[in-house]
């Protein structure tokens, strides 16, 4: 399988109604996103399954990426992947996918980059990985998904991912 981590392009500082979970993207956000998701279509990406957290800023990430690809396929949401839920078991929530081929996850930091720590290296504070806003990590696991049998790909921000859709 090939896992495709993606943390949510930026937020609004604070929710109208105060509910960090209720957070959207900015508008700029949104438009970078867009050019980011355009990215990862020009590299040839493709998904058997968008998975998002349930938070509204990640769900608009995941609906950003999933609209570039004519919503084929649609998200859907995991809620291992909210915030306060450990990275354990989010990859543990992840193994019920390991037979698809190609896997997006669209959440938050630090989970996302202890998800990638345990999946290469089998401990989610070995590997220190910062991923900002709007970036992309792609990895190959192995058919068995065990822990620390990952293979890191490569790891862009959402600039980076921008300038390839040229």
């Amino acid at each position: 399988m090939r896992l495709y981590i993606l943390r949510h392009a930026t937020a609004e500082e604070a929710a109208s109604s105060g509910d960090d979970g209720a957070r959207k993207l900015t508008e700029r956000s949104k438009e970078k996103m867009r050019g980011a998701a355009s990215g990862l279509r020009a590299m040839g990406l493709k998904f058997s399954v968008i998975l998002t957290s349930p938070l509204a800023r990640a769900a608009e990430t995941a609906e950003i990426v999933s609209s570039a690809y004519e919503n084929i396929p649609p998200p859907q949401v995991l809620p291992a992947l909210a915030t306060g839920v450990s990275a354990t078991d989010a990859v543990t929530a992840l193994r019920a996918f390991s037979k698809h081929e190609d896997v997006m996850i669209v959440g938050h930091e630090p989970q996302l980059s202890a998800v990638a720590s345990i999946l290469l290296t089998g401990a989610s504070d070995v590997v220190h990985l910062k991923l900002k806003t709007g970036g992309c990590i792609a990895m190959d696991l192995p058919a068995r998904f065990e822990r620390g049998g990952g293979e890191l790909r490569w790891m862009l921000t959402h600039r980076q991912l921008r300038t390839m859709r040229k």
